[in-house]
């Protein structure tokens, strides 16, 4: 996807834009999420009507961006300022203690064991190491969601023969997940951050566009048949999200 700039004739300030071209989109839509605008148009519509529809909705991206921008400054951080021994880091919808033990060898270490992080810190570094252990976090909540979101897909993937190609963790800011044309599914790890019920939603989600690659109601219906209770996960992550997107 490439970035567009466009402008309108009321406002000099162009407004840069992705185009995705989707198989599942009927009619041109955009997205406006937290540093990006994203412009989702069926596969045969021409990028000169998509300019001049973006044009046309000029007044109303400003607006969405505003609300995006109050939304995102309103949300509280889940995650600590620094990493450092005592704090109290998310995972899972909780808020898990980190302990921090010096360590002789030359590489961090993470470890979670009865309910608390536990991070080997190589005596050998000479600064604080808060941004080494954010990343190193990071990277072990990566694998983590790997492993979770497997097991979501276990859970639910022999019914309706609903069987992706593949699985990739990415980081996200603006997407949780998403099921392409080849049904190759995309998990944002972010989602690790919640309460475990929350990624199986997202995963039953995408697994349903396997079947139907749209939000149509018989969409909707897969995914009740799958978890009957969805619309409170789909509430929370609305009313939640915004936090969880800000990560560690």
């Amino acid at each position: 996807m490439k970035p567009h700039p466009n402008a309108s004739s009321a406002d000099q300030h162009p407004i840069n834009y992705q185009i995705r071209r989707s198989e599942r989109a009927q009619k041109t839509r955009i997205v406006v999420s937290a540093g990006k605008i994203e412009v989702v148009a069926p596969l045969k519509i021409s990028e000169q009507r998509i300019h001049a529809f973006v044009t046309a909705q000029h007044a109303w991206i400003r607006d969405a961006l505003k609300r995006v921008q109050h939304r995102a400054q309103n949300s509280p951080s889940l995650a600590p300022t620094a990493y450092s021994n005592g704090v109290l880091v998310p995972f899972q919808g909780r808020q898990i203690p980190l302990t921090i033990k010096p360590t002789s060898a030359k590489r961090l270490r993470v470890q979670f064991s009865d309910d608390h992080f536990l991070v080997y810190f190589p005596e050998i570094i000479a600064d604080d190491g808060s941004e080494r252990i954010k990343a190193a976090l990071e990277s072990w909540m990566k694998q983590h969601t790997r492993q979770l979101a497997l097991q979501w897909i276990e859970k639910h993937s022999a019914s309706h023969s609903l069987i992706p190609r593949s699985l990739r963790i990415k980081t996200q800011k603006s997407r949780w997940g998403s099921c392409g044309p080849y049904n190759d599914i995309n998990l944002n790890w972010l989602l690790i951050l919640g309460p475990p019920v929350i990624m199986e939603y997202v995963v039953v989600h995408e697994l349903c566009h396997i079947r139907h690659k749209n939000h149509s109601r018989d969409f909707w219906q897969l995914v009740a048949d799958h978890m009957p209770d969805y619309l409170k996960h789909r509430q929370w992550l609305k009313q939640y999200g915004a936090s969880l997107m800000r990560g560690l």
